[in-house]
Protein backbone atom coordinates (compact mmCIF):
# COMPACT_ATOMS: atom_id res chain seq x y z
CA UNK A 1 0.00 0.00 0.00
CA UNK A 2 1.04 3.76 -0.85
CA UNK A 3 -0.50 6.51 1.06
CA UNK A 4 -0.88 10.46 -0.25
CA UNK A 5 -22.05 -13.72 -17.46
CA UNK A 6 -25.71 -13.48 -18.04
CA UNK A 7 -27.18 -13.82 -21.61
CA UNK A 8 -28.19 -10.52 -23.53
CA UNK A 9 -31.30 -9.60 -23.50
CA UNK A 10 -32.69 -6.85 -25.50
CA UNK A 11 -32.48 -3.36 -24.32
CA UNK A 12 -35.48 -0.98 -24.36
CA UNK A 13 -33.38 2.15 -25.13
CA UNK A 14 -33.88 5.90 -26.14
CA UNK A 15 -31.41 8.16 -27.90
CA UNK A 16 -31.53 11.97 -27.92
CA UNK A 17 -28.69 14.58 -28.86
CA UNK A 18 -27.79 17.07 -25.96
CA UNK A 19 -26.77 20.35 -25.60
CA UNK A 20 -24.09 20.90 -26.26
CA UNK A 21 -23.67 19.18 -29.81
CA UNK A 22 -20.75 17.03 -29.00
CA UNK A 23 -22.46 15.43 -25.77
CA UNK A 24 -25.16 12.42 -26.33
CA UNK A 25 -27.66 10.81 -23.68
CA UNK A 26 -28.83 7.02 -23.66
CA UNK A 27 -31.34 5.83 -21.09
CA UNK A 28 -33.28 2.79 -21.19
CA UNK A 29 -34.36 -0.13 -19.32
CA UNK A 30 -32.77 -3.51 -19.47
CA UNK A 31 -35.32 -6.86 -19.63
CA UNK A 32 -33.64 -9.72 -17.69
CA UNK A 33 -36.15 -12.22 -18.18
CA UNK A 34 -34.79 -16.00 -16.73
CA UNK A 35 -34.19 -16.14 -13.37
CA UNK A 36 -31.33 -14.07 -11.68
CA UNK A 37 -29.84 -15.38 -8.30
CA UNK A 38 -28.63 -13.68 -5.61
CA UNK A 39 -25.93 -13.98 -3.58
CA UNK A 40 -27.36 -14.75 -0.23
CA UNK A 41 -29.34 -17.22 -1.19
CA UNK A 42 -32.61 -15.58 -2.51
CA UNK A 43 -33.64 -15.79 -6.42
CA UNK A 44 -35.83 -12.96 -8.49
CA UNK A 45 -37.79 -14.79 -11.71
CA UNK A 46 -36.81 -11.70 -13.88
CA UNK A 47 -34.88 -8.41 -13.10
CA UNK A 48 -35.60 -4.89 -14.97
CA UNK A 49 -32.36 -2.49 -14.65
CA UNK A 50 -33.15 1.51 -14.92
CA UNK A 51 -29.44 2.37 -17.11
CA UNK A 52 -28.21 5.61 -18.33
CA UNK A 53 -24.51 6.48 -20.88
CA UNK A 54 -24.19 10.17 -20.94
CA UNK A 55 -21.59 11.73 -22.09
CA UNK A 56 -18.64 13.10 -24.73
CA UNK A 57 -19.89 11.28 -27.90
CA UNK A 58 -17.53 8.41 -28.35
CA UNK A 59 -15.79 8.98 -25.69
CA UNK A 60 -14.43 6.22 -22.60
CA UNK A 61 -16.68 4.74 -20.40
CA UNK A 62 -16.44 5.74 -16.95
CA UNK A 63 -18.78 4.53 -14.30
CA UNK A 64 -20.11 6.21 -11.26
CA UNK A 65 -21.82 4.64 -8.70
CA UNK A 66 -22.87 6.67 -5.12
CA UNK A 67 -25.03 5.88 -2.17
CA UNK A 68 -27.84 3.65 -1.40
CA UNK A 69 -30.06 6.95 -2.67
CA UNK A 70 -28.21 7.42 -6.04
CA UNK A 71 -29.94 6.71 -8.94
CA UNK A 72 -28.55 6.25 -12.87
CA UNK A 73 -29.52 10.45 -13.37
CA UNK A 74 -25.73 10.97 -12.21
CA UNK A 75 -25.44 14.55 -13.50
CA UNK A 76 -27.66 17.08 -15.18
CA UNK A 77 -27.76 17.29 -19.40
CA UNK A 78 -29.55 20.88 -21.23
CA UNK A 79 -33.11 20.88 -21.58
CA UNK A 80 -33.85 18.45 -18.86
CA UNK A 81 -36.61 18.85 -16.67
CA UNK A 82 -35.75 16.86 -13.72
CA UNK A 83 -33.27 17.66 -11.38
CA UNK A 84 -29.77 18.35 -12.07
CA UNK A 85 -28.32 14.64 -10.96
CA UNK A 86 -26.96 12.99 -7.32
CA UNK A 87 -23.38 14.24 -7.94
CA UNK A 88 -24.04 17.75 -9.99
CA UNK A 89 -21.15 19.12 -8.01
CA UNK A 90 -18.88 16.63 -8.98
CA UNK A 91 -19.63 15.12 -12.43
CA UNK A 92 -20.52 17.12 -15.67
CA UNK A 93 -19.02 19.73 -17.94
CA UNK A 94 -15.51 21.09 -16.64
CA UNK A 95 -16.07 19.59 -13.07
CA UNK A 96 -13.85 17.41 -11.36
CA UNK A 97 -14.76 14.23 -13.83
CA UNK A 98 -15.49 16.10 -16.92
CA UNK A 99 -18.44 14.81 -19.11
CA UNK A 100 -16.60 16.39 -21.98
CA UNK A 101 -14.09 14.11 -22.01
CA UNK A 102 -16.31 10.99 -20.41
CA UNK A 103 -19.26 9.06 -21.01
CA UNK A 104 -20.61 8.61 -17.55
CA UNK A 105 -22.61 5.12 -17.16
CA UNK A 106 -24.94 4.26 -13.97
CA UNK A 107 -28.06 2.21 -13.35
CA UNK A 108 -30.70 2.04 -10.55
CA UNK A 109 -29.44 -0.17 -7.70
CA UNK A 110 -31.29 -3.23 -7.55
CA UNK A 111 -33.46 -3.14 -4.51
CA UNK A 112 -34.15 0.47 -4.65
CA UNK A 113 -36.49 3.09 -5.50
CA UNK A 114 -35.54 3.35 -9.05
CA UNK A 115 -36.53 1.64 -12.51
CA UNK A 116 -34.39 -1.34 -11.10
CA UNK A 117 -36.67 -4.14 -9.91
CA UNK A 118 -37.23 -3.68 -6.17
CA UNK A 119 -39.50 -4.60 -3.25
CA UNK A 120 -43.02 -3.64 -3.10
CA UNK A 121 -44.77 -2.11 -0.13
CA UNK A 122 -45.73 -4.90 2.07
CA UNK A 123 -44.08 -7.79 0.42
CA UNK A 124 -41.14 -9.46 1.25
CA UNK A 125 -37.79 -8.77 -0.87
CA UNK A 126 -34.66 -10.63 -0.65
CA UNK A 127 -31.26 -9.68 0.41
CA UNK A 128 -28.96 -7.80 -1.94
CA UNK A 129 -25.40 -8.41 -2.23
CA UNK A 130 -23.16 -5.93 -3.27
CA UNK A 131 -21.88 -8.41 -5.92
CA UNK A 132 -25.57 -9.13 -7.27
CA UNK A 133 -24.92 -5.04 -7.82
CA UNK A 134 -21.87 -5.63 -9.95
CA UNK A 135 -23.87 -8.63 -11.70
CA UNK A 136 -26.31 -6.14 -12.45
CA UNK A 137 -23.62 -3.72 -13.90
CA UNK A 138 -21.89 -7.12 -15.74
CA UNK A 139 -25.25 -7.31 -17.27
CA UNK A 140 -25.71 -3.70 -18.92
CA UNK A 141 -21.91 -3.58 -19.98
CA UNK A 142 -22.46 -6.59 -21.69
CA UNK A 143 -25.80 -5.52 -23.65
CA UNK A 144 -23.84 -2.54 -24.38
CA UNK A 145 -21.25 -4.49 -25.91
CA UNK A 146 -18.74 -2.48 -23.77
CA UNK A 147 -16.14 -5.27 -23.38
CA UNK A 148 -14.14 -2.78 -20.46
CA UNK A 149 -14.11 0.00 -18.95
CA UNK A 150 -10.98 2.23 -18.06
CA UNK A 151 -12.61 2.80 -14.58
CA UNK A 152 -15.47 2.64 -11.53
CA UNK A 153 -15.57 5.70 -9.59
CA UNK A 154 -17.45 4.92 -6.68
CA UNK A 155 -18.42 6.74 -3.62
CA UNK A 156 -19.93 5.36 0.02
CA UNK A 157 -21.87 1.96 -1.29
CA UNK A 158 -21.22 2.34 -4.80
CA UNK A 159 -17.11 2.00 -4.09
CA UNK A 160 -18.61 -1.39 -2.17
CA UNK A 161 -20.26 -2.47 -5.38
CA UNK A 162 -17.22 -0.86 -7.17
CA UNK A 163 -14.53 -3.00 -5.29
CA UNK A 164 -17.08 -6.25 -5.97
CA UNK A 165 -17.18 -5.68 -9.58
CA UNK A 166 -13.77 -5.90 -9.73
CA UNK A 167 -12.74 -9.16 -7.38
CA UNK A 168 -15.32 -10.52 -9.63
CA UNK A 169 -14.82 -9.62 -13.20
CA UNK A 170 -11.18 -8.33 -13.19
CA UNK A 171 -10.71 -8.44 -17.03
CA UNK A 172 -13.42 -5.84 -17.51
CA UNK A 173 -12.59 -2.70 -15.57
CA UNK A 174 -8.54 -1.75 -15.46
CA UNK A 175 -9.15 0.77 -12.22
CA UNK A 176 -10.98 1.73 -9.25
CA UNK A 177 -11.33 4.92 -7.46
CA UNK A 178 -13.05 4.36 -4.12
CA UNK A 179 -14.45 7.10 -2.21
CA UNK A 180 -15.42 6.38 1.95
CA UNK A 181 -15.68 2.40 1.28
CA UNK A 182 -13.57 -0.27 2.25
CA UNK A 183 -13.83 -4.43 2.25
CA UNK A 184 -16.45 -4.47 4.76
CA UNK A 185 -18.41 -2.69 7.10
CA UNK A 186 -17.62 -1.21 10.31
CA UNK A 187 -19.32 -2.67 13.34
CA UNK A 188 -20.14 0.56 14.51
CA UNK A 189 -22.03 1.88 11.55
CA UNK A 190 -24.12 -1.30 11.50
CA UNK A 191 -24.86 -0.07 15.16
CA UNK A 192 -26.38 2.90 13.60
CA UNK A 193 -27.63 2.07 10.99
CA UNK A 194 -29.30 -1.39 12.81
CA UNK A 195 -31.45 2.02 14.93
CA UNK A 196 -32.51 3.16 11.39
CA UNK A 197 -33.69 -0.02 10.35
CA UNK A 198 -35.48 -0.95 13.26
CA UNK A 199 -37.13 2.63 13.12
CA UNK A 200 -38.25 1.92 9.61
CA UNK A 201 -39.74 -1.69 10.48
CA UNK A 202 -41.83 0.05 13.56
CA UNK A 203 -43.21 2.63 11.34
CA UNK A 204 -43.84 -0.25 8.84
CA UNK A 205 -45.79 -1.81 11.80
CA UNK A 206 -47.38 0.96 13.60
CA UNK A 207 -49.03 2.05 9.60
CA UNK A 208 -46.67 5.30 10.10
CA UNK A 209 -43.50 3.91 7.11
CA UNK A 210 -43.07 7.52 5.57
CA UNK A 211 -42.76 8.93 9.83
CA UNK A 212 -40.27 5.89 10.74
CA UNK A 213 -38.36 6.96 7.42
CA UNK A 214 -38.17 10.35 7.84
CA UNK A 215 -36.84 9.53 11.35
CA UNK A 216 -34.28 6.91 10.05
CA UNK A 217 -32.89 9.45 7.59
CA UNK A 218 -32.25 12.15 10.35
CA UNK A 219 -30.49 9.64 12.69
CA UNK A 220 -28.36 9.10 9.34
CA UNK A 221 -27.44 12.23 8.50
CA UNK A 222 -26.21 12.99 12.24
CA UNK A 223 -24.14 9.97 10.94
CA UNK A 224 -23.04 11.69 7.43
CA UNK A 225 -21.11 14.66 8.81
CA UNK A 226 -18.64 16.20 10.77
CA UNK A 227 -19.24 17.48 14.80
CA UNK A 228 -17.26 20.49 13.27
CA UNK A 229 -20.22 21.19 10.94
CA UNK A 230 -22.89 21.02 13.48
CA UNK A 231 -20.69 22.99 16.50
CA UNK A 232 -20.89 25.58 13.27
CA UNK A 233 -23.93 25.27 11.30
CA UNK A 234 -26.19 24.73 14.94
CA UNK A 235 -24.59 27.11 17.75
CA UNK A 236 -27.57 29.18 17.84
CA UNK A 237 -30.29 29.06 20.81
CA UNK A 238 -33.38 27.00 20.71
CA UNK A 239 -36.88 28.43 20.73
CA UNK A 240 -39.72 27.49 22.14
CA UNK A 241 -42.38 25.58 20.28
CA UNK A 242 -45.62 24.25 21.64
CA UNK A 243 -44.60 24.10 25.22
CA UNK A 244 -41.10 22.24 24.38
CA UNK A 245 -37.56 23.35 23.28
CA UNK A 246 -36.73 22.62 19.62
CA UNK A 247 -33.31 22.71 18.55
CA UNK A 248 -31.83 24.60 15.26
CA UNK A 249 -29.94 21.06 14.69
CA UNK A 250 -33.27 19.25 15.45
CA UNK A 251 -35.20 21.13 13.08
CA UNK A 252 -32.26 20.81 10.53
CA UNK A 253 -32.59 16.55 10.55
CA UNK A 254 -36.27 16.41 10.71
CA UNK A 255 -36.49 18.85 7.15
CA UNK A 256 -33.94 16.44 5.56
CA UNK A 257 -35.78 13.36 7.15
CA UNK A 258 -38.78 14.30 5.71
CA UNK A 259 -37.60 15.32 2.23
CA UNK A 260 -36.08 11.87 1.90
CA UNK A 261 -39.77 9.96 2.88
CA UNK A 262 -41.05 11.88 0.53
CA UNK A 263 -38.94 10.62 -2.47
CA UNK A 264 -37.67 7.49 -1.28
CA UNK A 265 -39.34 3.93 -0.73
CA UNK A 266 -39.18 2.29 3.02
CA UNK A 267 -38.81 -0.74 1.85
CA UNK A 268 -36.06 0.08 -0.59
CA UNK A 269 -34.14 1.43 2.44
CA UNK A 270 -34.68 -1.38 4.33
CA UNK A 271 -33.27 -3.57 1.42
CA UNK A 272 -30.10 -1.14 0.62
CA UNK A 273 -29.14 -0.57 4.37
CA UNK A 274 -28.97 -3.97 4.84
CA UNK A 275 -27.29 -4.49 1.60
CA UNK A 276 -24.07 -1.94 3.28
CA UNK A 277 -24.39 -4.16 6.43
CA UNK A 278 -23.33 -7.59 4.63
CA UNK A 279 -20.82 -6.10 2.25
CA UNK A 280 -17.91 -8.28 2.62
CA UNK A 281 -15.35 -9.18 -0.39
CA UNK A 282 -11.56 -10.44 -0.42
CA UNK A 283 -9.76 -7.37 -1.20
CA UNK A 284 -6.51 -9.91 -1.84
CA UNK A 285 -8.57 -10.96 -5.19
CA UNK A 286 -9.02 -7.51 -6.12
CA UNK A 287 -5.52 -7.08 -8.86
CA UNK A 288 -6.67 -3.96 -10.61
CA UNK A 289 -5.00 -0.50 -9.16
CA UNK A 290 -7.32 0.97 -6.28
CA UNK A 291 -7.28 4.83 -5.84
CA UNK A 292 -8.57 4.96 -2.59
CA UNK A 293 -10.09 8.10 -0.19
CA UNK A 294 -10.47 8.44 3.14
CA UNK A 295 -11.79 11.37 5.12
CA UNK A 296 -10.87 11.38 8.64
CA UNK A 297 -13.37 13.31 9.51
CA UNK A 298 -16.30 10.23 8.47
CA UNK A 299 -17.87 8.84 10.96
CA UNK A 300 -19.18 5.68 8.79
CA UNK A 301 -15.81 4.67 7.70
CA UNK A 302 -13.52 5.08 9.53
CA UNK A 303 -9.68 5.97 7.92
CA UNK A 304 -8.14 2.89 9.83
CA UNK A 305 -10.63 0.32 7.84
CA UNK A 306 -9.50 2.44 4.33
CA UNK A 307 -5.95 1.42 5.59
CA UNK A 308 -6.38 -2.08 6.97
CA UNK A 309 -8.08 -2.29 3.24
CA UNK A 310 -5.18 -1.05 1.63
CA UNK A 311 -3.01 -3.45 3.23
CA UNK A 312 -4.82 -6.36 1.67
CA UNK A 313 -5.08 -4.67 -1.57
CA UNK A 314 -2.30 -6.10 -3.98
CA UNK A 315 -2.47 -2.65 -5.27
CA UNK A 316 -3.82 -0.06 -3.09
CA UNK A 317 -3.01 4.03 -2.68
CA UNK A 318 -4.65 5.21 0.07
CA UNK A 319 -5.19 9.19 -0.46
CA UNK A 320 -5.91 10.64 3.31
CA UNK A 321 -8.09 14.23 3.06
CA UNK A 322 -10.05 16.23 5.66
CA UNK A 323 -13.03 17.59 5.07
CA UNK A 324 -15.86 19.17 7.32
CA UNK A 325 -18.83 17.46 5.09
CA UNK A 326 -17.29 14.02 6.91
CA UNK A 327 -18.79 10.89 4.64
CA UNK A 328 -20.67 13.45 2.44
CA UNK A 329 -17.37 15.14 1.26
CA UNK A 330 -17.78 13.16 -1.84
CA UNK A 331 -21.12 14.79 -2.70
CA UNK A 332 -18.82 18.51 -1.74
CA UNK A 333 -15.27 18.43 -2.07
CA UNK A 334 -14.83 18.84 -5.89
CA UNK A 335 -11.71 20.92 -5.74
CA UNK A 336 -9.97 17.63 -3.72
CA UNK A 337 -11.90 15.56 -5.99
CA UNK A 338 -10.54 17.20 -8.88
CA UNK A 339 -6.86 16.41 -7.95
CA UNK A 340 -6.99 12.96 -7.58
CA UNK A 341 -9.04 12.08 -10.76
CA UNK A 342 -7.07 14.11 -12.42
CA UNK A 343 -3.76 12.14 -11.20
CA UNK A 344 -5.72 8.50 -12.02
CA UNK A 345 -7.40 9.30 -15.01
CA UNK A 346 -5.04 11.45 -16.65
CA UNK A 347 -6.63 14.64 -17.41
CA UNK A 348 -5.48 18.14 -17.30
CA UNK A 349 -6.45 20.72 -14.38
Amino acid sequence: MTTSTAQNPDIVSCSAECDPPSLSLREGVLEIPESFPLHHGGRLSSVRVGWRLAGAENGPVIVALGGISAHRRVFGVSGEADEAGWWAEIVGAGCALPTEQFRILSFDYLGGSGETTGPEAGRPFPSVSTYDQANILLNVLDNLQIASIPAIVGASYGGMVALAFAEQYPDRVSKLIIISAADRTSPMSTAWRSVQRRMVRFGIQTGQPEKGLELARALAMATYRSSNEFTIRFASAPQEREGRFVFPVEDYLMARGADYARRYQPDSFLTLSESIDLHQIDATRVRVPVSAIAVREDQLVPVADMQAMCGRLPNGCLHEISSVYGHDAFLKESDVLRKVFAADLSLNV
